[in-house]
């Protein structure tokens, strides 16, 4: 494919969240567009595993458009438990309403940056797995909600 060069220099430039594994890839259209799925361990919190989805443009797309360096930030979010969940790592998480962030990847070169942020329900005993789009200029309403019950039986 003549995308997969520009592909992966954009990667380089735009820094892919460390421990990413790309799990599928998905064809959408007949020019190159594809919808790629990662999955990405949480950093802290061994034994949840997150799976995102999000849109990679391809160089006709990008030629088309004329936005050479900007993907959309919009993007589907899944987390499970993988494994088992030690009460000691819960320990050490941010417990603010607002969270701790715990991925993150650039959408454009400067402006956009794709986040996931990490929530702790204290009260029910859920991690919230936010995904949503951090824009320098502008704000958006564009996001996901995964949730990973920690419950004993």
């Amino acid at each position: 494919m003549i995308r997969r060069p520009l592909a992966a220099a954009l990667a380089v430039l735009l820094a892919l969240p460390a421990g990413a594994e790309e799990v599928g890839d998905v064809g959408v259209d007949w020019i190159g567009n594809d919808i790629v799925i990662e999955a990405i361990a949480d950093p802290d919190i061994p034994g949840v595993t997150c799976h995102i989805a999000y849109f990679d443009r391809s160089v006709i797309d990008r030629l088309s458009q004329g936005n050479w360096f900007e993907d959309p930030s919009n993007a589907s979010i899944a987390c499970r438990q993988t494994g088992p969940i030690d009460e000691a790592d819960l320990e050490d998480i941010d417990r603010s309403k607002g969270g701790e962030d715990v991925f993150n990847t650039r959408r454009s070169i400067i402006l956009k940056t794709l986040r996931i942020k990490r929530i702790y329900d204290e009260t029910n005993r859920t991690l919230i797995y936010l995904a949503h789009a951090a824009e320098l200029t502008e704000g958006s309403a564009k996001m996901s909600m995964s949730t990973v019950p920690l419950y004993q039986p």
